[in-house]
């Protein structure tokens, strides 16, 4: 036997390339089940997949049940979630008033062929909350929306240029990660880096004059939960108004942080907003909305008015859904509930972290966080897999990037539990962590 199979047998894993490689093993070895049935998944999709960010290696688990904030796999192992569907999931697994609407629109007529009057309740809820809202419409996904935002903007302007930013996401067509997505939709972009004002508007140059549309997240939530600072996002406000762009809030994501997003909280009002995710009551669903000059232009009563189609649009399951969540679950009593759990919840992470000089730290605002390793690029990678499985081991679901997103569900016992699980984490593997290095930053 040699002196490292001997190291790993009676004092753990030698290195963290070995820790990574044995609970990986761990994990097969633990879901047969999710196994066998991503193998038939692969047989009819690529890759046993048809949404990208829930791939990770070895094979993804396969969820069967849910209920509040646990979930169930294939394999018969019980979780509690804390990624609440990559955020849309808020209100948890199939809540009663939920369940109830979706019961009495199937009554009644999943598809009706023509207008109903849910669509317009349901709009008049979602214009009573957001600042920026006068009018709207909807779509089925986030994508969708910021799509035809960016369309009723760059009309309304006459221009063809849009300003986003760095490590931006906005729909899998509208994606800004380092290099160029070959599926991302062929406007004319201007890329700036995000959280520096100075930088944007020398990154903007010459085009300002030819600016359309500028859209950003109020918090950037695919790279990590990184929060656009109040100077950043009202020097944005500006911009817009000195070059005369329109500029759009995407908060896909961030409007779960108030009644009224994050605009409401930092008193800062774009032209139009994109949401989605939960408004819909956990269905596909996606809307955008804004000025009524603007939106006008997609009035059919108007010459020339834009075209936006969509069956399901206004399909009743969705809209009685959306009702039911926005009159009976997403009130501002229970949105500042997990919000302030949430940042209870990341401040006890990092002192953890601190408390075990671990490469670690979790960044993002309210219910919505991000677990980052920190040290050299090969090291984050594996320790961001190592926590993955170590924690899946313990029986918590997040995702294999470090998000997680609190749903309503979700307990003080519960974070109490991550906790634990976390700290017994930290405690086992420091061993393979490596050690910090003074040329890359913490």
């Amino acid at each position: 036997m040699s002196t490292i199979e001997l190291r790993r047998n009676v004092f753990g894993p030698a290195t963290l390339a070995d820790a990574v490689a044995e609970a990986a093993e761990a994990f097969v070895s633990r879901n047969p089940m999710s196994r066998e049935r991503f193998a038939a998944a692969a047989a009819v999709l690529p890759g046993g997949n048809t949404r990208t960010s829930l791939f990770h290696e070895p094979f993804p688990l396969c969820m069967v049940g849910g209920t509040g904030c646990r979930l169930t796999d294939a394999d018969g192992h019980e979780y509690l979630d804390f990624l609440g569907e990559f955020t849309a999931g808020i209100l948890g697994h199939s809540p009663e008033p939920v369940k109830a609407a979706i019961r009495r629109a199937l009554d009644a007529g999943m598809n009706l062929s023509s207008h109903t009057g849910l669509e317009a309740e349901l709009a008049a809820l979602l214009c009573a909350r957001f600042p920026s809202f006068e009018l709207v419409r909807f779509t089925n996904s986030g994508t969708e929306a910021n799509l035809m935002a960016l369309a009723a903007a760059l009309r309304f302007t006459g221009r063809q240029k849009i300003l986003v930013f760095e490590n931006g996401y906005h729909g899998g067509v509208l994606t800004f990660a380092p290099g160029t997505s070959p599926v991302n939709v062929p406007h004319q972009f201007v890329l700036a880096p995000y959280n520096d004002l100075a930088g944007t508007r020398a990154r903007i140059g010459a085009d300002a004059a030819e600016l359309g549309a500028i859209l950003v997240e109020p918090m950037q939530g695919a790279a990590g939960c990184v929060p656009g600072t109040p100077e950043f996002l009202g020097g944005l406000r500006d911009l817009a108004r000195e070059t005369g762009a329109v500029l759009i809030f995407d908060e896909i994501q961030t409007s779960r942080l108030s009644i009224g997003g994050r605009q409401k909280l930092l008193g800062i009002t774009p032209d139009m907003t994109t949401i989605g995710k939960f408004f819909g009551g956990g269905l596909a669903f996606g809307c955008f909305g804004g000025r009524r000059d603007i939106m006008a232009l997609y009035d059919p009563r108007r010459p020339g008015a834009l075209m936006h189609a969509g069956t399901f649009n206004n399909n009743t399951l969705a809209m009685a859904a959306g009702v039911a969540a926005v009159t009976e679950l997403l009130s501002a009593e229970a949105l500042a509930a997990v919000n302030a759990r949430g940042e209870n919840f990341r401040e006890r992470m990092n002192a953890l972290f601190a408390a075990h000089a671990a490469p670690f730290r979790a960044t993002g605002l309210g219910s919505l966080m991000n677990i980052h390793p920190r040290g050299r690029p090969e090291d984050v990678a594996l320790l961001r897999k190592l926590l993955h499985f170590d924690l899946g081991r313990a029986g918590i679901h997040l995702a294999a990037r470090g998000l997680i997103a609190l749903s309503f569900p979700v307990t003080d016992d519960d974070i109490a539990t991550f906790l634990r699980a976390l700290e017994a984490f930290l405690a086992e593997r420091a061993p393979v962590f490596p050690e910090r290095d003074a040329d890359v930053a913490w």
